[in-house]
């Protein structure tokens, strides 16, 4: 037995994983346990569920990996400080006690911590640390169905690099070629993140929203001035338009200038977002594939391989991806669905296996990652006692009266918070932990937006489609399991637009009906798609089964289970907090169900101010 631990934390989104001799037993971010979005701490709430997973303690734990190396950062600290001095001593004056009291010696605190976990582990040796893109790159390639792929790892920075280009080879990986800090396209999208007034390493998915509302009538003047690229891919920033390698913030006054407007304040709601702001973040998006299409290309031409592996933070721009698709680069791609840093925990433990110690690692045609279902899930006691204890009005159905009373009340426009089976791991919700509706209804989208998810009314929501009839709602001709791929509806389900319809802009374009599924459309007549398998989620394609057959539509609208600035909900208790806090109208958690009308109106919640925005 080959029990290995990988950990991610510090920065963002702590995680932990744990494999058993190469299979994913299980993983989890910090954030779901302590109700923090993004919670960046020592991940003791994940650890202890992965040790459970197995009934373990940390000392029969054969290793422990961390997912970066602190000297190595503290190495481009220093260098970078050094390249643009006397600028940014305060920045660098301020991270240094950090960084001399703590993070240098981080074997000795990850040690401490561990053993708060278990007094009885001992044994320091066991902690081992891995480099932070071949984290990513591990999480990409090891749990793919390819034997051999290109791995292209995309992020804001790592250790050094911030991109980099490999190749996985049965239980090998090699990095060839990689971009360094401050060169950065996912330090480029976050200063647009910022610019734009959202929040950096939270609010870039925003942006990828807010795109299709704009024209990227400012694409030139970014490629002109903020990014040189290349015909082979490779770019390097300007770094006089930008703070982040010195400063306290992403960019500076001269990069305001350059777009002729300030910094729009961070989401007041007072300030509204304007067109100019829809045609940045179009513009930005746009520049972000131009840049990832040519680095596709090149890799495919220079290396001639027919698979893909994609994972760092900039394979969540799901548009992006699907710009790839679309281009036929590749015959074959595979996305990490924790492809930010919490996928790091379990990408380090791979890398550990597989690259270090050379162990055998068997391919098959569906990937290893379990439909990404490796969280917790909840016996019929526990969730019986949570009930009780929150004052819930509920009954308990057989799983066939749940589905036909389910797909019923969703046909009748009902939004049901859906709640089954192990945790998704990482930022999509995949039917497990969703709020799921109608997607024919034309007021839904705003519904869901507005008096649901409490957040603005433009952000787009994705459909959930029985796998064998994606084709016909979408121009896609593969699997797309963890929503990481955008394509465009098929022609027939459009609605064309009049002329009046085609002379609006920005947020207006927002309510015209686009589609006969208008709930799951964007306004650029696109749709972020999760494939849904049986053999994957059968409860979740049993729904869908039931709804087309109620309906004729073989999708539903699928949102993740919680409230902006909100985690995803964990347990029960997170679960009935958020149906009580919201508009929605009916909660199911594994068989019982519960209705908003039958519950004490004094356990309705103040959810929209509980949680800081994302």
């Amino acid at each position: 037995m080959s029990l290995i631990l990988g950990i991610s934390a510090f920065y963002h989104d702590s995680s932990a994983a744990l494999i058993d001799n190469g299979e994913i037993i299980a993983a989890v971010q910090e954030e779901r346990f302590t109700r923090k979005k993004h919670d960046n701490s020592f991940p003791v709430n994940s650890i202890k569920y992965c040790l459970s997973q197995k009934d373990i303690s940390l000392n029969e734990v054969s290793e422990i990996i961390f997912y970066e190396k602190p000297f190595l950062k503290f190495e481009r600290l220093l260098e970078t400080y050094l390249a643009f001095a006397p600028k940014g001593f305060s920045s660098f004056s301020n991270s240094m006690p950090a960084w001399i009291s703590e993070k240098l010696f981080q074997k000795k605190i990850l040690f401490e911590e561990l053993k708060s976990i278990d007094s009885n582990f001992n044994n320091i040796k066991k902690i081992k640390f891995c480099n932070h893109h071949m984290s990513h790159a591990g999480s990409a390639f090891y749990p793919s169905p390819f034997d051999k792929s290109l791995i292209l790892t995309l992020d804001g920075v790592g250790e050094w690099a911030t991109s980099t280009i490999g190749i996985g080879e049965n239980n090998k990986i090699e990095i060839l070629e990689q971009i360094n800090f401050p060169h950065s396209i996912g330090l480029l999208y976050s200063a647009f993140t910022y610019y734009l007034g959202f929040k950096v390493n939270s609010g870039e998915y925003k942006i990828m929203g807010l795109a299709p509302y704009g024209t990227p009538k400012y694409a030139n003047l970014i490629f002109n001035k903020l990014i040189d690229l290349k015909e082979d891919g490779s770019f390097r920033l300007n770094m006089k338009y930008f703070n982040y390698a010195t400063g306290l913030t992403m960019v500076n006054n001269k990069f305001e200038k350059l777009f002729g407007k300030k910094r729009r304040s961070s989401e007041d709601k007072s300030e509204n977002l304007l067109q100019f702001h829809m045609d940045i973040a179009s513009s930005i998006q746009f520049v972000i594939e131009q840049v990832i299409l040519k680095i596709c290309q090149y890799i495919k031409k220079k290396y001639k391989l027919e698979n893909l592996c994609l994972a760092g933070g900039v394979a969540l721009n799901c548009v992006a991806n699907g710009k790839i698709l679309k281009e036929n680069i590749f015959k074959n791609i595979w996305i990490q669905p924790a492809a930010g840093d919490a996928g790091g925990s379990l990408g380090a433990a791979l890398v550990f296996y597989y690259n270090h110690l050379r162990k055998d690692r068997k391919v098959s045609k569906i990937d290893q990652m379990k439909g990404s279902y490796l969280g917790p899930s909840f016996t019929d006691d526990v969730i019986r006692k949570e009930l009780i204890e929150c004052g819930a009005v509920f009954e308990k159905l057989s799983e066939e009266d749940l589905l036909t009373k389910t797909s019923k009340k969703l046909s009748e426009e009902k939004a049901v918070g859906w709640f089954q089976g192990r945790m998704e791991f990482g930022p999509r919700a995949l039917g497990c932990r969703s709020i799921i509706a109608d997607p024919r209804s034309p007021n839904m989208q705003k519904l869901l937006n507005l008096k649901v998810k409490f957040r603005e009314s433009f952000r787009p929501f994705a459909p959930s489609i029985l796998s064998e009839k994606a084709n016909e709602y979408f121009n896609i001709n593969c699997e797309s399991p963890y929503m990481l791929l955008v394509s465009d509806i098929q022609e027939h389900l459009k609605i064309p637009m009049n002329e009046i319809e085609q002379k609006l802009f920005g947020i207006n374009k927002l309510n015209i009906k686009r589609s006969s599924i208008p709930a799951v459309t964007h306004v650029d007549y696109s749709a972020r798609i999760q494939t849904v398998n049986k053999d994957t989620n059968k409860k979740f394609y049993n729904l869908l089964t039931k709804f087309y057959e109620l309906t004729n539509c073989p999708i539903l609208v699928n949102t993740s289970f919680n409230v902006r600035g909100e985690p995803i909900v964990c347990r029960p208790l997170d679960a009935f907090n958020c149906f009580m806090g919201t508009d929605l109208d009916i909660l199911i958690i594994e068989n019982y169900i519960l209705f908003k009308e039958n519950q004490n109106p004094k356990l309705k919640k103040d959810y929209k101010n509980k949680y800081n925005l994302d």
